[in-house]
């Protein structure tokens, strides 16, 4: 789920506290309304028994419009803390938490306790419909420090396991629904064709037939069957970004500084049904995905001429005649971090234009009052059809049934004790051994031998922080210590008594048997991490300066390369004996040591094509003159000891 260009990420606490204020200034529509009488004990929408088609009709039939619009709203919890009764007021319909926006006490109970707070402002509402409650949880729990971090995506792809997809984020759900949170906004069924986005990292790969592959995280998340929903085990999944997000055009983008990132997919329709928008066809009729985040990024058709883009939370034939129509979408849709602030058009015409379109569900972190009383006048004017409201309503009335929120609308904390259990963490550890893909093995430089005199050199080595990537506590990721595990060092020195480690190379080599360099990027998310915005997909100078020492001094040298994408090694591929491409491998470091000493072989194959050069891209298999360092696909085999 992305963050707006305009908010400057070091001024992020200060904005919030702003938009509280403003919003604690905002009249209510709904407060300003008449009482209303209380509800009947037992109404028929209360009766589990009932089929949920009927249960949505009986209280949609009970709802004031107001109401209505307050199930249409999303409030980031920022914006609601300091006054937990606007959720009663607005009758705000769900919270999310945006990438870092956590409790003070960021515990499993930490988390459950203010999720349950907000709940109980819910139900304290006339209809007493619960809230349901968003994050993302794009590679575990990620912003709860104690989970189970896994492997990005682009990793997950390498594997080609989808049942150990399936097993991750099944172990996601159980981890995510045990602190309060019941839908999560994951998983990216993107396609990503060029790796200068900075989200290419979130997608399983380049290929629209590997990434329907993986589409069984889908199963993970929300279960087998309709009623797993309910279960303590499952979440409620939103495949994301509908739709060309890793498609668009590089330098289109108008957001801030990005480049690539909500941009353009310049694309005609055949290329777009094959590409961009076949996962998300298997995401329904296959595993009916209960929600769709609908992407930053524009469409702009080619048979109707190239300059006239329309933004995808705005495309009515996207939305509605293809998504929910032709395919037959039934569940709702959830518009992007104030996404369609981004269509033309003043605040009106944007929230119009949005409903109009199809979309269901509207993220306004800080301006929920502001939305309910602008779509309230907009019904009220005629420019917004009842139908389409109720239409809206009904979609996201099902999925509260679904989840069983109505007759358990608190958390059930009884999964809590697994949340970075050692088994949630084996699981982690196998997903990063069989994501490691080996580029290069000349004379059999790998597996090592167990208690050989290595020499570790790069910051990446030793950085879990590093590892783990964007979206890891905070939006962005960053350096450092920031959550339990283990790091490649931690796993190379389970497996040798003698290891030296000297992050800048700068301590003596002498007597070393194996040289490892890890290199590699620094977190980043979305279209901070575009090249051209700061970024490059060349390697640092002082990656370069680790790779010609170590590998200069020590006959059997190692590169691992700790990152979100692939990036450019074709001058320094000589001078290695064995490259390995790592990925972003999250909190179980030691997977990358159990291939590199054979506790397991190496099994992953490249899920993006490695460029030559920066300017190759966008490069992708099956274009014409393809000729890249490394093809998609590809890597070498080893066998275990």
């Amino acid at each position: 789920m992305p963050y707006p260009h305009r908010r400057v990420i070091a001024s992020r606490i200060g904005r919030s506290l702003v938009a509280v204020a403003t919003i604690a200034a905002l009249p209510s529509a709904i407060a300003a309304q008449p009482a209303l009488a209380a509800a009947p004990q037992k109404a028929a929408y209360l009766n589990p028994r009932l089929p949920v088609a009927q249960r949505v009709s009986y209280l949609l039939g009970r709802m004031t419009l107001q109401e209505k619009i307050g199930q249409m709203t999303q409030a980031e919890r920022g914006a609601i803390d300091g006054d937990r009764d606007q959720i009663t007021t607005l009758a705000l319909g769900s919270v999310l938490s945006g990438g870092g926006s956590v409790p003070a006490d960021n515990t499993p109970a930490g988390w459950a306790d203010m999720v349950d707070a907000y709940q109980s402002k819910a139900l304290a509402t006339r209809l007493k419909i619960p809230l349901l409650y968003g994050i993302d949880s794009v590679h575990g729990h990620n912003n709860l420090v104690g989970a189970t971090v896994f492997p990005h995506n682009i990793a997950m792809g390498a594997t080609r396991d989808p049942g150990l997809v399936r097993k991750e984020e099944q172990i996601t759900a159980m981890e995510t629904k045990a602190t309060g949170p019941q839908w999560v906004f994951a998983p990216c069924v993107c396609v990503t064709r060029d790796l200068r986005w900075g989200r290419a990292y979130e997608s399983f790969g380049e290929d629209p037939g590997l990434v329907i592959k993986m589409e069984t995280g889908l199963e993970g998340f929300q279960g087998r069957n309709k009623g797993d929903l309910a279960t303590n085990k499952h979440v409620l999944a939103t495949a994301k970004h509908y739709a060309g997000d890793g498609d668009t055009v590089f330098g289109s983008s108008t957001s801030g500084t990005y480049t690539i990132d909500q941009g353009v997919t310049l694309t005609d329709r055949k290329h777009f049904a094959k590409v961009d928008l076949a996962p998300y066809v298997v995401a329904v009729k296959k595993y009916g995905v209960g929600s769709i985040m609908p992407s930053f990024s524009s469409v702009d058709w080619k048979e109707d001429g190239a300059g006239n883009p329309i933004k995808m939370s705005a495309s009515k034939e996207l939305l509605t005649d293809v998504l929910k129509q032709k395919i037959g979408f039934d569940g709702f849709l959830i518009s992007d971090w104030e996404a369609i602030h981004q269509i033309p058009g003043d605040y009106a015409t944007q929230v119009r234009t949005s409903v109009n379109a199809g979309m269901d569900m509207f993220m306004e972190p800080y301006s929920a009052p502001q939305f309910e009383q602008t779509l309230l006048a907009e019904v009220q004017a005629g420019r917004v059809k009842m139908s389409r409201i109720d239409d809206a309503v009904s979609r996201i009335l099902k999925a509260k049934f679904e989840l069983g929120l109505f007759e358990h609308p608190y958390t059930d904390r009884s999964n809590a004790k697994t949340i970075g259990s050692p088994e949630h963490r084996a699981v982690a550890r196998e997903a990063v051994a069989k994501s490691q893909v080996l580029l290069k093995n000349s004379r059999n430089a790998l597996p090592l031998r167990k208690n050989g005199r290595i020499y570790v050199a790069g910051a990446n080595a030793d950085d879990i922080g590093n590892q783990a990537g964007g979206w890891t506590v905070t939006w962005q990721g960053s350096s450092g210590r920031i959550i339990p595990g283990t790091t490649i060092l931690d796993g190379i020195k389970q497996n040798s008594s003698n290891v030296t480690y000297s992050a800048d190379a700068s301590a003596p080599t002498s007597g070393s048997d194996v040289g490892i360099v890890v290199v590699g990027e620094k977190p980043y998310a979305e279209g901070v991490g575009d090249v051209g915005n700061g970024h490059t997909l060349n390697l640092s100078d002082a990656d370069k300066a680790n790779i010609d020492k170590v590998c200069g001094a020590i006959k059997t040298c190692v590169v691992l390369d700790v990152a979100g994408r692939p990036q450019i090694v074709t001058d320094q591929l000589s001078k290695m004996d064995a490259f390995v491409m790592s990925w972003l491998p999250g909190s179980e470091g030691a997977g990358v040591a159990d291939v590199l000493f054979g506790k397991r072989p190496f099994t992953g194959k490249l899920s993006v094509t490695w460029p030559r050069s920066e300017n190759q891209e966008p490069i992708n298999v099956g274009d014409r003159n393809y000729n890249p360092l490394f093809p998609y696909g590809y890597g070498l085999k080893t066998r275990s000891h």
